[in-house]
């Protein structure tokens, strides 16, 4: 049986058009207010508009209402950012998989609450992924795959509280069962050792953030010993942070 999967467009800076490449062609489409904007600009159908429509466009948002796209509004004295409202929504939909596109960009507490988001434990019951300009972020609550090409950059980010038990297989500098405190660094610019990685936690959140640029570690490495052997003694510091 196939997930349900939804897409959710965020406002903020344009989307690489390539993203619409990695998007389910039969997905259900929420734009939250001004991702109605992004998400036809990406050639992307609309299913439902949410939000205070404080950003988006009036004559916009009318063309789809008269093109028969649900929008519900809401008042802009509100609890919950547009973005939840439409991750509120596709798990309503009965979304198994949630693939959040753009909501970078800007205000930097908007990228940072939008980050923070994708892994709040109201949403512990989906798969989320978001697409964030040239980025992409996995949240990891037990296990997850990763596809890249050697040499890509990759950050384990624990959020929300402590994560127990970071096992990882594929990356250059591999953690083996390890606790990464919040705000730990440890986890910041790994590399893709393989086409593929696995990420395993035990316990806690992690945000797997691919930033869409080669690391310089992997094509630097001489010693001609297997990455998986390594100690990971490098893992997250200064030279790791050259995108």
């Amino acid at each position: 049986m196939r997930d349900r999967v939804v897409v959710a467009v965020a406002g903020g800076d344009p989307v690489p058009s390539h993203v619409v490449a990695t998007l389910p062609s039969d997905a259900h489409v929420i734009a939250a207010d001004s991702g109605l904007h992004v998400a036809l600009a990406l050639g992307l159908t609309v299913d439902l508009v949410v939000g205070d429509m404080d950003s988006v466009d009036p004559r916009t948002l009318g063309r789809a209402r008269a093109a028969g796209v649900d929008v519900e509004e809401h008042p802009s004295a509100k609890d919950h950012t547009d973005l939840a409202l439409a991750l509120d929504a596709a798990v309503a939909h009965g979304a198994d998989r949630v693939v959040v596109v753009g909501g970078h960009g800007g205000r930097l507490d908007h990228l940072l609450a939008n980050a923070l988001l994708l892994a709040s434990p109201v949403y512990a019951g989906v798969e989320v992924i978001g697409r964030m300009g040239d980025a992409t972020v996995h949240v990891v609550r037990s296990s997850t795959r990763l596809a890249g090409a050697p040499g890509e950059l990759v950050s384990l980010l624990p959020v929300h509280g402590p994560v127990r038990g970071v096992t990882t297989e594929g990356l250059l500098y591999p953690l083996h069962g390890e606790d990464l405190p919040p705000g730990a660094s440890r986890g910041v610019s790994n590399e893709f050792a393989q086409p593929e990685a696995r990420v395993d936690v035990t316990g806690g959140v992690l945000l797997a953030v691919q930033p869409g640029a080669l690391g310089t570690h992997l094509r630097s490495d001489t010693r001609g010993a297997d990455p998986q052997g390594q100690t990971g003694q490098r893992l997250g510091d200064d030279e790791g942070d050259t995108p």
